[in-house]
């Protein structure tokens, strides 16, 4: 944790570029709210607008590793080829002991700084929620701005420690938490030349549940409207408090938080109506969204090296709308097509088998850009399944199916006649699962999904994951030496990613998370 010995001077001036470009060396620039707001903007918030040139650095700060881990990747070992960095994902598409591994087992990467770009930006958080105690408040303009930088430092706060605490740590367990160990959790402003230990699974999450009560009381003073949903409001804030809820497994909570957002923002893009591309800025269902998009480009249909699985794109009817507007298949390659790239897929049927094509995708994709994220997006979407899985926990099975059914309408085509869940029981919670992986599919819900679900105390649930992982004879080519094939099973280590190494070697001391060598089997090379 080397970032947190760095000064916050430091990390603005990386962050914010021309902004502290006359600052001196100290917090004496901050005035009024005005100034924390634009620290706020420049240095907690991550950018959206991600080029596709980054995409495919897993080793970046774009968090892109997490579309690897469950069930909704996998290599397309017949007909793809090498790609630039198809060896960065290999510790983590096959869930390595470090997730910087080569595939030669004998050498490393440099371990995604995601856990350094995360520290930095709470560290930000934490010094503006110092500061707006202390800037004067005279007008009530000046109140209700200061409250909204308060409310938006303790949402962003709390999101990366959510984040963090479900890539780094065991999936909240009641009866475990408290002693699981999670992440650091530092909450001063200060610079601090410590080395840091791990805060339990349930110190980190009280922080989360703390930070966000917190930003709701804040932004209950706001009352001007928002102009952007790059910047978080209240039912970011309540939405978020559903999914923290839901993953306490405090169902009541998590149902009365998705009933408030729903009551305020119920829009629902209608695919049956609406034929615009979905990850856009102009989707009704948009609530927030920040970080990087890497999808798109994941799927490169001129490399075909990865693909949506097999498994994910199975889940879907012929009558789901999703299916077709959201994918595109060309042979044994599934692809996304939830933005549009720099190819318009929807004005193109996918004859995908001239040069012409090649060329006008391949060479155009890498300045593609991105209006929502893949990563921290919250969406109407997800406040009708966080409502319809508690209340089917909770027995409430007639508003757990609406809530379910309301979602399906906006999907499926309107003749169709599979439309409508009825299910019951257990059979209801399946459904209500399914519908989420298919909803929420490649946004950075499944990873934790998966974790959660084996831990819950209604219908707890453990499946196992097969990978496998290509070597090529040359870089950018075709030829395949070897396929390995690599799996997690239900109980497993590597459902928790390890601490990154580098993070391990700083705060000597610092317990890793139990790991294993992983072997393989040698598979052919087959569709």
């Amino acid at each position: 944790m080397r970032f947190i010995l760095l000064s916050l001077t430091v990390l603005l001036y990386t962050s914010c570029g021309d902004f502290l470009e006359e600052s001196s060396q100290d917090n004496d620039y901050v005035r009024t709210w005005k100034d924390l707001n634009e620290l706020l903007i420049g240095g907690c918030y991550m950018e959206v607008n991600t080029t596709a040139s980054q995409a495919f650095a897993v080793e970046s700060n774009k968090g892109m590793f997490l579309h690897l881990l469950a069930d909704e990747v996998e290599e397309n070992n017949f007909g793809g080829r090498h790609f630039d960095d198809h060896e960065h994902v290999f510790g983590y598409l096959t869930w390595q002991q470090r997730s910087g591994m080569k595939e030669s087992y004998t050498d490393y990467y440099a371990e995604n700084n995601m856990w350094t770009k995360v520290y930095k930006n709470i560290n930000v958080a934490n010094n503006i929620l110092k500061s707006v105690q202390d800037v004067p408040q005279v007008m009530e303009s000046e109140k209700e701005g200061a409250a909204r930088v308060a409310a938006e430092a303790h949402f962003l706060r709390a999101f990366y420690y959510f984040w963090l605490v479900n890539v780094y740590a065991n999936p909240y367990n009641p009866h475990t938490a408290s002693t699981d160990l999670g992440v650091p959790v530092k909450t001063s402003e200060q610079v601090l030349d410590v080395k840091f230990e791990r805060n339990s699974v349930q110190e980190v999450y009280d922080l989360v549940v703390s930070d966000l009560l917190a930003a709701e009381e804040e932004m209950s003073h706001v009352t001007k409207e928002r102009h952007s949903m790059y910047r978080a409001d209240m039912n970011s804030i309540r939405l978020l408090l559903s999914r923290v809820y839901l993953y306490l497994q405090n169902w009541e909570k998590a149902a009365q938080y998705a009933r408030m957002v729903i009551q305020d923002h119920p829009q629902l893009m209608n695919m049956n109506d609406d034929t615009n591309y979905f990850s856009t800025k102009s989707n009704p269902e948009n609530i927030f969204s920040m970080g990087g998009d890497d999808l798109q480009e994941m799927f490169d249909p001129a490399v075909q090296a990865l693909r949506v699985s097999k498994d994910l794109y199975s889940q879907y009817s012929l009558n789901d709308l999703r299916r077709d507007r959201w994918y595109y298949t060309y042979g044994a390659f599934t692809g996304l097509t939830k933005r549009k790239g720099a190819f318009d897929y929807l004005s193109v049927k996918y004859e995908k088998t001239d040069m012409n094509w090649y060329n006008m995708y391949y060479t155009t994709y890498l300045s593609a850009r991105a209006d929502v994220s893949s990563l921290f997006w919250l969406r109407s979407a997800e406040a009708y399944l966080n409502l319809a899985e508690a209340e089917a926990y909770m027995g409430h099975e007639d508003e757990s199916r609406s809530a379910l059914n309301t979602l399906r309408k906006a999907r499926y085509d309107k003749n169709a006649t599979d439309v409508m869940v009825t299910a019951t029981g257990s059979d209801l919670v399946t459904a209500v699962r399914k519908e989420r992986r298919m909803e929420l599919a490649l946004e950075g819900h499944r990873w934790f999904d998966l974790r959660r679900y084996r831990v819950c105390s209604v219908q707890p649930e453990k499946i196992s994951i097969t990978h496998n992982y290509s070597l090529y004879k040359e870089r950018g080519q075709y030829e395949i030496i070897e396929t390995r094939q690599f799996v997690l099973e239900e109980e497993d280590p590597g459902w928790t990613l390890p601490i990154p190494h580098e993070v391990l070697e700083f705060n000597t001391g610092m317990p890793n998370n139990e790991t294993k060598w992983r072997d393989y089997t040698v598979v052919p090379t087959v569709e």
